[in-house]
């Protein structure tokens, strides 16, 4: 689905960004690693060409404007174009405490961080696409930016700034035969991050593991979250030709939790 294209992933040394990046991989993708520890891009990477994909850990600070345009250049340099950008970083929410108990700080710490980051590399992506008139760039949110929930802080808002990021960018660069897409997803049970994160909430509350999957569970339509996989699976999709006619559109990948 993927085949020969150039994909650069930031925050590959992460769960899901290594989930995304081994799926590209998978369907034919050439793609680069992108992050700020190279020993956990060397980890993915690894694993891409075990299983006969390819893969160039390239590290750089994706909050680093001069950092990420150098960044590009050697992209396009070394493999002659740029087809896919897809951010993933971590942006460092602050949850847990309700607004108006929250120093403004750290409200705005994840939406900082989101917009910025997110608008450097789409555009130092975009000003290359441009170029060769095609492209595809992908985003990911969570359920909280469409339907908040009490004290996620500035997390929500920084998912709906995202949304509202990719919106305006379909708009400016669909003349150029480039596509902007989100997915949105309800949060994967089984990427390690959360997977610690939801095995602390069962042994404060005192009860099994499965108990608490079931209960978040419950909330969607299908009795369970998003699997970690999938969400590399629907971002194949998105970067496709398979959604060739597919921009501006955020993608509910949370098994049903929100309804549109």
């Amino acid at each position: 689905m993927l085949d020969g294209k150039i994909a650069v992933i930031y925050g590959s040394g992460g769960a899901v960004g290594g989930a995304v990046a081994e799926a590209f991989a998978r369907h034919g993708a050439r793609v680069v690693l992108a992050g700020r520890t190279q020993a956990k891009l060397e980890r993915v990477a690894c694993r891409i060409w075990d299983k006969g994909g390819h893969a160039a850990a390239m590290p750089v600070d994706a909050l680093d404007a001069d950092a990420v345009e150098r960044h590009m250049e050697a992209i396009v340099e070394r493999f002659g174009r740029i087809d896919i950008s897809f951010n993933l970083i971590d942006v460092g929410d602050i949850q847990g405490t309700p607004l108006v108990d929250m120093p403004v700080g750290s409200f705005a710490q994840p939406i900082n961080r989101a917009m910025h980051t997110h608008f450097l590399t789409a555009t130092a992506a975009a000003r290359r696409m441009m170029s060769q008139r095609s492209g595809v760039i992908l985003a990911l949110t969570a359920q909280c930016g469409r339907n908040p929930s009490p004290t996620t802080g500035g997390f929500g808002v920084a998912c709906a700034a995202i949304e509202a990021l990719c919106r305006q960018l379909a708009a400016e660069l669909g003349p150029h035969n480039i596509r902007v897409a989100c997915i949105r997803s309800a949060g994967s049970p089984d990427a390690p991050g959360l997977s610690d994160l939801f095995d602390e909430h069962a042994a404060k509350e005192g009860i099994a593991r499965e108990e608490l999957d079931a209960r978040y569970g419950a909330s969607t339509m299908l009795g369970r979250l998003p699997r970690l996989a999938e969400v590399g699976n629907a971002a194949v999709l998105l970067a496709s030709e398979y959604a060739g006619s597919v921009t501006a559109e955020i993608f509910n990948l949370t098994a049903g939790q929100l309804a549109d």
